[in-house]
């Protein structure tokens, strides 16, 4: 063997060398680097996705809302009807007129007011859609009395349902059908009754 092809040799052998080495060292680094690193989630595996810390549900404290029930007092010569005002812990229209005929149907507890509305009528469903209220009580409210007596419990419904909104329309319904003609003495409704029209066609 020539000292070129000797030379030659070296040389390769020196080049395979330092590469192996280079190889391990970097093979090395990786392997530290990997171990020092957290584990990072694969975007494609939904086991290691990320997921934000939820915010808690915060809800809202109940809107204590003011309505009013009427209730009816005598005067020299007919009927008037005397708001009483009511503080109703309820957010939506429904729950605060709900609460606000359940104490009506209760009747007074105190003072001169009265009620003509026949004890046991019972409230079976109030529904408020945009400006329509609609009242469905139980087929007593249209037992015993005469007209004044029909008159001012249709007053007291009236106000009662239009109590968070003045200008709203009101259905009275019994047993879920339209009422259109109320007790004996056959006080005809023209429904939807509002206090504008009430004032003007029901005097009490």
């Amino acid at each position: 063997m020539n000292d070129q092809q000797r030379t030659n040799r070296n040389v390769s052998s020196g080049v395979i060398a330092a590469v192996s080495a280079a190889v391990v060292a970097v093979s090395g680094g990786v392997a530290w680097l990997t171990s020092q690193t957290p584990n990072t989630p694969t975007p494609g595996n939904p086991s290691q996705s990320i997921r934000q810390p939820q915010q808690p549900l915060t809800t809202q404290p109940g809107n204590e809302q003011s309505a009013n029930i009427y209730w009816l007092r005598p005067t020299e010569k007919s009927l008037e009807l005397v708001p009483q005002p009511v503080k109703i812990a309820a957010a939506q229209p429904n729950k605060a007129l709900e609460t606000a005929f359940k104490t009506l149907l209760a009747g007074p507890t105190e003072g001169t007011d009265s009620t003509t509305i026949p004890k046991g009528t019972q409230l079976l469903g109030l529904k408020v859609e945009n400006n329509d209220v609609h009242v469905n009580l139980s087929e007593d409210f249209t037992s015993g009395g005469g007209s004044t007596s029909m008159v001012g419990r249709i007053g007291q419904v009236v106000y009662t349902a239009t109590t968070l909104n003045p200008n709203a329309k009101v259905y009275i319904e019994v047993n879920g059908k339209q009422l259109d003609v109320l007790g004996g003495e056959g006080v005809e409704l023209q429904q939807p009754l509002t206090r504008e029209t009430f004032n003007k066609n029901y005097p009490l």
